[in-house]
């Protein structure tokens, strides 16, 4: 597989207005031009580290609520501190864990057993 990067610019190379033939039909002509919007607007988010992490944790808290059983709603009070991780922990009824930084405990309100496929809500 490519390296993020080295897909971009191929497909610059490909959709971008500039490189388009003059043969090519008007309306792919703008098929195209919408493609290279799309993928400059992907680019801006997963070129960036900070944007990346943004949008993965949107992502994964999208398909976590795609069908998988919410166990419980708790409040960061009610989880362990564990100040060596740096992460608040809540033991699981299947015996695994849920496990949340503080960061992320701030951006996402579900997480998931790390051994099972229950979710909890955390409570802001």
């Amino acid at each position: 597989m490519l390296d993020l990067p080295i897909y971009w610019l191929v497909c610059l190379c490909v959709y971008h207005p500039d490189k388009q033939s003059a043969d090519v039909p008007a309306g792919e002509v703008e098929a195209r031009m919408q493609r290279f919007i799309e993928i400059d607007r992907a680019w801006k988010i997963l070129g960036n580290e900070e944007t990346k992490k943004e949008y993965d944790l949107q992502r994964r808290e999208h398909e976590l609520t795609q069908g998988w059983p919410v166990d419980a709603q708790v409040s960061l009070e009610d989880m362990a501190w564990n100040l060596n991780d740096h992460c608040y922990s809540l033991i699981c009824r299947c015996g695994g864990k849920y496990t949340v930084s503080q960061k992320e405990a701030e951006e996402v309100s579900l997480v998931c057993c790390d051994t099972c496929s229950l979710l909890i809500e955390i409570l802001r």
